[in-house]
């Protein structure tokens, strides 16, 4: 029996995967602790979990429980990199050190696994010399996206430095979002295309899926004779999606005769003064503010979204093509390899009006190219293993044994 500490920020896209590989160590007899926000990580993991509290910096919190920290919505590009590291990913660190050194104190792990947006994890546990793995819940940071601009490169370098010298091993050199031990990556080759960082430690174990606590829906109001379409932009992209939501929904409602939309409304701005139309009571649009999503997939034609890494995983685990719309922080390199792949469409988050969402739409669901791809990607990912894979992978390093699967 191994001990492992999960490493987590407060951000359900990146606790979801975690859960999954924490529950298949549990089935193989392992220990399993989180260092996390208590309250969001015993919702997604259970209310059995043991959580070492890590409270983030701040006391808002969004609509799935992530910090609330406000980010204006025009912030694109270079900009919205900055408040990434500046204003959340630095100040999550240097809060979450002290309670990670807490619990690793009273858990002894055997192995710490740090999601890549935890970066408390990798710096204490190089500090303590403890074995650790990267849990790289978006395959964005593989392809290098920082190398045509060596001025932010070097930025970027100096904040982490500058944070390892705070909360780590002044004297350590690597970079913190790659284990120089282990890296699980929750996608293939297939979506991701070829591996720029990471080198030889990448494993490629495709999506961890797990069962998730149930969303009421209102399954009766499916119309099994209309392609189903699932329109979402995630749990953080609020702020800046009133407009798209209701251009895409007024595009769905354009071809109510032949598409159904489900569409997650978590702010309720698809009321009746919208354009669209849409409200709760809509039988061709279904404006919802939370859906039970990976039973949605099961069923869905489409889906049309933000170029989030868990949902285009989960939509592609299914064998779903996609509308992606990139809005911002690593969308638009997972967008990019959407339609690298073929398994989707991208298309312009700020400028996209109803016609091109309607045009995106026609094409996924009529062009058999799309869905082929996206099966093919389904197959990838199902070969690769999974949450079982990656507790394979964790046990190998808890061993000590050389990984070379």
């Amino acid at each position: 029996m191994s001990r492992f500490l999960f490493v987590v920020p407060p951000l359900v896209g990146h606790i979801n995967p975690a859960v999954g590989v924490a529950a298949a160590l549990v089935s193989r007899g392992h220990r399993v602790a989180w260092a996390g926000e208590p309250a969001l990580v015993r919702r997604l993991a259970g209310p059995d979990a043991v959580v070492h509290p890590c409270p983030p910096p701040g006391a808002g919190r969004g609509p799935e429980g992530e910090p609330g920290v406000a980010r204006p919505a025009e912030i694109r590009g270079p900009e919205a990199l900055r408040f990434l590291w500046e204003r959340f990913l630095v100040p999550l660190a240097e809060a979450m050190a002290p309670g990670v050194r807490q619990a690793v104190d009273a858990f002894r792990p055997d192995v710490v696994v740090a999601d890549q947006q935890a970066l408390a994890g990798a710096l204490v546990a190089e500090d303590l010399r403890l074995p650790w793995a990267t849990s790289a819940t978006t395959s964005a940071e593989f392809t290098d996206a920082l190398a045509a601009m060596p001025r932010v490169t070097a930025w970027n370098d100096a904040l982490l430095r500058g944070l390892r010298a705070r909360i780590g091993d002044p004297s350590g050199s690597g970079d913190p979002r790659f284990s120089p031990h282990l890296v699980l990556a929750f996608s293939t080759p297939e979506l991701a295309g070829p591996t720029v960082r990471g080198g030889d430690r990448v494993r490629w174990v495709g999506p961890s899926l797990t069962a998730r606590p149930s969303a009421p829906f209102p399954w009766e109001r499916l119309d099994p004779g209309r392609s189903l379409v699932l329109v979402t932009l995630g749990t953080a992209n609020t702020d800046a999606g009133a407009r798209f939501l209701d251009r895409a929904a007024l595009a769905l409602r354009a071809r109510a005769d032949r598409v159904q939309a489900v569409v997650v409304d978590p702010e309720g701005t698809l009321g009746a003064g919208s354009d669209s139309g849409s409200g709760p009571a809509d039988g061709d649009v279904i404006a919802v503010p939370v859906v039970p999503q990976l039973e949605l997939l099961a069923r869905a034609d489409a889906v049309v979204c933000h170029a989030g890494h868990n949902t285009v995983c989960e939509a592609l685990w299914h064998g779903v093509p996609l509308v992606v719309a990139p809005i911002r922080d690593d969308q638009p390199v997972i967008a990019g390899q959407v339609a690298d792949a073929g398994a989707g469409v991208r298309i312009r988050f700020a400028r996209a009006g109803a016609d091109t969402i309607g045009a995106a739409v026609d094409t996924v669901l009529r062009d058999p190219g799309p869905r082929a791809a996206a099966r093919r990607v389904a197959r990838a990912f199902r070969d690769a293993g999974g949450a079982p894979a990656a507790a394979r992978h964790l046990e190998r390093l808890a061993d000590g044994r050389k990984d070379d699967t």
